[in-house]
């Protein structure tokens, strides 16, 4: 490796080790100013791989934080290099190819943009296994993990699942072994096996614990609400939603903030709670769509609350009403 590379991909590392064992506010700064050193550093130089390098963690920084055009800015810029037809000199080039491109996909996702969506995921996938990048492939299968999650597809969750854990379990890859766990009980809840569904996502999380990998044990909760919703369990689920939207507040990584409020308004409609509660959780969870401009969560969130006031409307006394969770 060019010795130029030494201190922005240290820098690099420091910063995805400060994302997944993200505690705190406090580590959110130190997470946006590693971001900024190892920006800083690789636009100082020549080079096609250093410069792509750089954007990297800028876009993981801005995606988790909620901020999803600024992230994108940054994976468009690195696209239009990597289809440039620039050549590197480092091999590095690739390797950041494949996580701008799965970063691309998500942001396309929140623009709305659901057709390219899948075709840049797909070439992710593709592109990282070309390149015999197993832990590249690990991260693209986890996202397209969660993008199948977004679009409320089991099965295709199930095959991202399925191949993740497998490839996990043969290259020892700890973290994404417990997340492709936790995918693969969401699928399975949300195909009806509720009783295995939450056991591998509980197994998932205590695995995450045990790594004190603690934005892990945040995403994940909000699936296990979710298979505990589809089990008739939902006062279990109102407390899973509690327990992610205490480590948001705790670590300000906010990029499912929305759906998080939504959930909420759903099971405290099942519950029969409180109707301005109830409200009030729909609403935040527009607001925050709005505000991280996510037109997917908006449409999502503006679409339960209709049908919430809907129900509302029509329902005779006494009826329970019941939101469906897409």
């Amino acid at each position: 490796m060019c010795r130029s590379l030494d201190r922005p991909m240290l820098l690099y590392v420091a910063l995805l080790g400060q994302w997944r064992y993200c505690v705190t506010t406090d580590t959110l700064t130190r997470a946006m100013k590693l971001a900024e050193q190892v920006y800083s550093l690789t636009q100082q130089q020549n080079e096609p791989a250093l410069v792509i390098g750089g954007y990297m963690p800028m876009v993981i920084t801005y995606y988790f934080m909620g901020e999803f055009e600024k992230g994108r800015q940054y994976t468009k810029r690195g696209l239009q290099i990597l289809r440039s037809g620039v050549e590197s000199a480092l091999e590095e080039v690739d390797v950041h190819a494949v996580g701008t491109l799965y970063f691309e996909s998500l942001f396309e996702w929140h623009a709305g943009e659901i057709v390219s969506c899948h075709a840049t995921m797909t070439e992710a996938i593709s592109l990282a296994k070309e390149l015999n990048d197993t832990h590249g492939t690990a991260a693209a299968l986890w996202h397209a993990g969660w993008l199948g999650y977004f679009e409320r597809n089991p099965s295709e969750v199930e095959r991202c699942a399925s191949d993740l854990v497998e490839l996990s379990i043969r290259q020892s890859f700890a973290y994404w072994l417990a997340g492709g766990k936790v995918l693969r009980g969401w699928a399975s809840s949300a195909s009806g096996d509720t009783a295995e569904g939450i056991s591998w996502i509980e197994e998932g999380i205590r695995e995450y614990q045990a790594m004190r990998a603690i934005r892990g044990v945040t995403d994940c909760l909000v699936l296990k609400a979710e298979a505990l919703h589809f089990a008739d369990r939902t006062f279990e689920a109102l407390e899973a939603i509690r327990l992610a939207e205490e480590l948001v507040e705790r670590s300000g990584a906010r990029w499912f903030y929305a759906e998080v409020h939504r959930l909420r308004g759903v099971f405290l409609t099942a519950i029969e709670g409180e109707t301005r509660e109830i409200e009030v959780s729909l609403c935040e969870a527009i607001r925050i769509a709005k505000e991280q401009r996510s037109i997917s969560l908006q449409k999502r969130a503006e679409s339960t609350y209709a049908e919430y006031c809907r129900q509302k409307a029509s329902a005779a006394p006494g009826q329970r009403l019941r939101l469906p969770l897409s």
